[in-house]
């Protein structure tokens, strides 16, 4: 089980950590019911094509992202397909045995969704084996260097041309902004820098201005109405923390001092009801 803040890519980092884990012996499957309108299986059945290829070919890793956000009956159907060790691909009713290594991401704290009855406990129990945690990229900018490095050279690839470089300045420049963004700000950063940049070496002034001249992020408007209200104040605070925090509402909630399903119910009726 991967923990990730929300905008991280658990893609990358579960590919690299495969590897390093032991299959089982028992035989584990991806099992779903593929008319579940949740977003996220809809997003996964776009890929069983690729899933089934994999495992055609012998592959036996298969990497869930947000597995946080599956429905619950997703989630009883998830569970029963790892128990029986079956798995019905799109398009036919045929029940196949597979066996793979299942490797999940999240950016929830599934603790606290089970004990509000949102992640099955049995299931949290069955995918967490190896917890391997991911602070946000602020906290571990020790890896920027070569996070940008793996970027640049992927833009390369992509546009069949010489991997550029940053130049000392730029560097320093990633190196100080505390990317409330995470990796994909990163990435999407160094793609905007190379793309822009006609020299081998990209320079500060290819990267973005948000990066360049970084704004400090404020605890309440601007241009606060006058006298604002207590109710005012608090959504400010609420947004000023959850941004501070890359998005991650249990982390959120736990500096607020509030349940994370209260947080979850003004954050709701925030979205209802914008400023």
């Amino acid at each position: 089980m991967i923990e990730k803040s929300s905008v991280e890519i658990g893609e990358h980092y579960g590919l690299r950590f495969h590897r390093a884990l032991r299959l089982q012996e028992k035989a584990v499957s991806v099992g779903f019911d593929w008319e579940e309108t949740s977003q996220l299986l809809e997003k996964l059945s776009e890929e069983i094509g690729e899933i089934r290829a994999a495992l055609e070919k012998g592959d036996r890793e298969q990497i869930m992202d947000e597995i946080g956000d599956l429905s619950a009956s997703a989630q009883a159907k998830l569970l029963r397909s790892i128990e029986t060790g079956e798995v019905e691909m799109l398009g036919t009713e045929k029940l196949e045995r597979v066996d793979v290594r299942i490797i999940a991401a999240t950016n929830r704290d599934l603790e606290e969704e089970m004990k509000r009855g949102a992640f099955r406990t049995d299931l949290y129990y069955r995918l967490n084996v190896i917890t391997l945690h991911l602070p946000l990229l602020r906290d571990r900018k020790e890896d920027i260097p070569l996070l940008a490095q793996a970027f640049l050279e992927r833009v390369a690839k992509h546009e069949a041309q010489p991997t550029k470089r940053l130049t000392a300045e730029a560097l320093d420049c990633l190196l100080a902004y505390d990317w409330p963004g995470n990796v994909r700000e990163l990435e999407n950063a160094l793609e905007h820098a190379a793309v822009l940049s006609r020299d081998a070496d990209i320079e500060v002034g290819m990267l973005p201005e948000r990066i360049r001249q970084p704004k400090s992020m404020p605890l309440v408007s601007q241009r606060p109405p006058e006298n604002p209200t207590l109710e005012v104040i608090e959504r400010a605070y609420i947004t000023w923390v959850l941004q501070a925090e890359g998005g991650n509402k249990t982390r959120a909630a736990e500096i607020l001092g509030i349940d994370p399903s209260t947080l979850y119910r003004k954050l709701a009726r925030y979205e209802a009801d914008p400023a």
